[in-house]
């Protein structure tokens, strides 16, 4: 009942929920307790009422934002506080004393100066709001950006002011309760007092040197800035908060091309949520500041995903425009006719190739591409087999439920219970993995039961196995190992520290140059992190995953075989090219499974009971048993490309071929204008001068 009230609400926990209930049942208490009327009751009920508002502020609760569209907004939540005070003190026959006077002038002072207040928040943010927010590129030795205001002042602004009037409703209540005004008056001063010294501390924010440089200065900066790096290779992206992965996922790649690559948002929020890079972000919110920028050395636009926005960048014809997407897979979003406006479609493989042509979308052959999935260079080929004595390892990493929450869409609730324990008891004994997706559990609450309880099972197995005589551990080893960890996350955090959160905007575009050496530091340490995670507990543990780390790609790189659904992890762990086994949880029949999905055409199918998982076992054991195995690879080829040349080379290849198509075209119209051009001027020396007419209207040199 409780679970259900949540999803109704919107809420995110149960303590979230008893806010809720707390707060909204509080303001019908206040105003029983101001007509009886009781100052203790008042007292009880309005620090209830406080105490949860904030509460549910500070968790950023959905609840509070659906108050203020129903016109119950928080000034509204803290006026209505205000008048039931005063009419407490007109219900105890103080409406002709002095501190009833006070509350009552004190409130509308004090909602004077939300006025201003409001006012010098919202200008300070609006200056300080730069027409581009970048990252990596310096501006700093451009333009003066001064530092963001302390963030006391302008984090949380209008909840920060509004309960300043605590100190007033507390002082009004004493009196009240000792029928004597001096409570009162101190607290309507000290009430005022901090409200007149919020407002004066914004004050030199909004002049002087306080303040940002125009956006003409800020936009000629970013040109200068583009003129002397001279960018050739851009990845052009927009979208919500959620598709941040879409972008995030070619960042690496980015920084491997060998041309000089440049990325640019549409949105501040992408940025916002942008994975740490050392290539040069410009995030550009306005249309016409983008196609008033100076892109003019940029040969190759990269877009990695089909939105309205594309076509302020689409427009400029110097450059070629290449649609590269955000994965691989059968979804009807991979042959999108939106893809014929680009010059070049790039897939993963010829399965990409073979798509578009099945769709007949209006996307031709030749202007496709396969380059490969950079992306999957850190999952590690399977070597063929598992070492002799090493307990075989198998991953269980079923999706998510879906926004639909179809049934079918993840193992979870129909086969994942059977899928566990068929694992656990399996003889020869293996290693099971469980990463689940981050959202299960969010729109099922099925799902979230089926998930603990599968994690239940898992971490009981692991217990009997600890203490089972036929496995032992390497105490000395994983000792050291978790001695490794603790050293490492030291470090990291230092790193982390060290880059900790710009004040704003403005301030994180003029000191979000990246460092270098730290960013690779990083990378380096969270590889050591990995390793030593793995070495950090016995080689035959069963493992429960949920966190972001170790990643999804180090589970596949330890494991000898995976069980999923249908979703891009399985066309991810086919570069692996292990033994895989993935769950028809709809029943659709394997032929008919198998010809909707291309990623499981060389995957042992399950059904919900699971009983097909022997297949899959005994491959892992004895390559010798292993059917599918030619059909992987084969699979591995049509959907990911060859594995030689590198698809890093591929791409990069890619892109320095459609470079020099660029740089033809224009070098083409250039001779093209050029000799229009003196064509004209050709034209115009051979044409007779015709004089004009004088004023009697008689042409030059003619007369009587």
């Amino acid at each position: 009942m409780i679970t259900t009230a949540i999803r109704v609400a919107r809420v995110g926990s149960a303590a979230e929920l008893a806010a809720a209930v707390l707060m909204l049942a509080g303001f019908p208490a206040i105003m029983v307790a101001a007509l009886v009327p009781s100052v203790p009751a008042f007292a009880a009920a309005t620090a209830v009422t406080y105490l949860a508002d904030h509460y549910l502020h500070r968790q950023g609760s959905y609840l509070i934002n659906r108050l203020s569209k129903v016109r119950a907004g928080l000034s509204i939540r803290f006026l209505i506080r205000q008048l039931l005070l005063i009419l407490l003190l007109a219900r105890l026959d103080l409406s002709d004393s002095l501190v009833f006077y006070g509350a009552t002038a004190c409130f509308i002072a004090f909602y004077g100066l939300q006025a201003p207040h409001g006012a010098l928040v919202t200008l300070i943010r609006n200056r300080r709001r730069m027409p581009v927010a970048t990252r990596n590129v310096d501006l700093a030795s451009r333009i003066r950006i001064p530092n963001a205001p302390p963030q006391g002042l302008l984090n949380r602004s209008a909840e920060k002011m509004l309960h300043l009037d605590l100190a007033a409703v507390v002082g009004i209540l004493v009196s009240a309760a000792l029928d004597s005004a001096t409570a009162g008056f101190i607290g309507i001063a000290v009430t005022l007092g901090l409200g007149t010294l919020y407002v004066l501390a914004l004050m030199p924010y909004v002049r002087g040197k306080k303040i940002p440089p125009t956006a003409e200065k800020v936009l000629a900066a970013v040109d200068g800035w583009l003129s002397e790096y001279k960018p050739e290779t851009v990845l052009y992206f927009s979208g919500s908060k959620d598709s941040t992965y879409q972008v995030n996922m070619w960042l690496e790649t980015m920084e491997q091309l060998d041309s000089r690559p440049l990325i640019i948002l549409r949105e501040r929020v992408i940025l916002q949520n942008l994975a740490p890079t050392t290539v040069p972000v410009i995030c550009v919110p306005g249309g016409v500041h983008l196609m008033n920028m100076d892109l003019s050395t940029v040969r190759v636009a990269l877009y990695a995903a089909n939105v309205g926005k594309n076509i302020h960048l689409l427009r400029v014809p110097t450059m070629k425009h290449v649609f590269i997407g955000h994965g691989d897979s059968d979804k009807l979003a991979s042959v999108n006719p939106f893809s014929k406006v680009y010059d070049e479609v790039w897939t993963a493989g010829r399965a990409g190739r073979d798509r578009y042509a099945i769709a007949d979308v209006g996307v031709r052959d030749d202007d496709i591409v396969e380059v490969g999935r950079p992306q999957l260079a850190p999952i590690r080929s399977g070597d063929g087999g598992v070492p002799e004595g090493r307990v075989p390892t198998v991953l269980y990493a079923p999706t998510w439920e879906g926004w639909d929450g179809n049934p079918g869409n993840t193992s979870l609730m129909l086969a994942g219970e059977n899928i566990v324990k068929k694992l656990l008891k399996a003889d020869p004994p293996v290693r099971v993995l469980y990463k689940p997706h981050p959202f299960t559990g969010t729109v099922l609450a099925k799902a979230g039961a089926a998930h603990r309880k599968i994690t239940a099972l898992i971490e009981k197995a692991a217990a009997e196995r600890a203490a089972d005589a036929r496995f032992t551990a390497e105490t000395a080893a994983q000792e050291q190992a978790r001695a490794d960890l603790a050293r490492i996350e030291a470090r990291l955090a230092v790193l982390a520290g060290n880059g900790g959160e710009k004040g704003d905007e403005a301030e994180a575009t003029r000191d979000g140059v990246a460092d270098v050496e730290k960013h690779e530091e990083i990378a380096r340490l969270r590889g050591e992190w990995n390793e030593a995670y793995w070495r950090s507990f016995p080689v035959w543990e069963h493992r429960v995953i949920t966190g972001a780390e170790p990643r999804l790609y180090d589970c596949f790189n330890v494991s000898d075989a995976m069980v999923s659904d249908i979703s891009s992890v399985v066309s991810d762990f086919i570069a692996s090219g292990k033994p895989y086994a993935v769950t028809d949880s709809a029943e659709l029949g394997v032929e008919e499974f198998k010809r909707q999905n291309t990623a499981v055409r060389a995957a042992t199918i399950l059904s919900n009971s699971a009983a097909e998982l022997g297949g899959l076992l005994d491959a892992v054991r004895d390559p010798a048993k292993d059917p599918l195995a030619e059909d992987r690879g084969e699979l591995k080829r049509y959907l990911l490309g060859p594995d030689e040349p590198t698809s890093i080379e591929q791409f990069n290849t890619a892109v320095a071929n459609l470079a020099i198509k660029a740089e033809a075209r224009n070098v083409g119209q250039e001779s093209r204008a050029a000799g229009a051009g003196e064509s004209e001027a050709e034209l115009a020396e051979a044409m007779p001068v015709q004089r004009g007419s004088g004023p009697s209207g008689e042409a030059d040199g003619v007369g009587a």
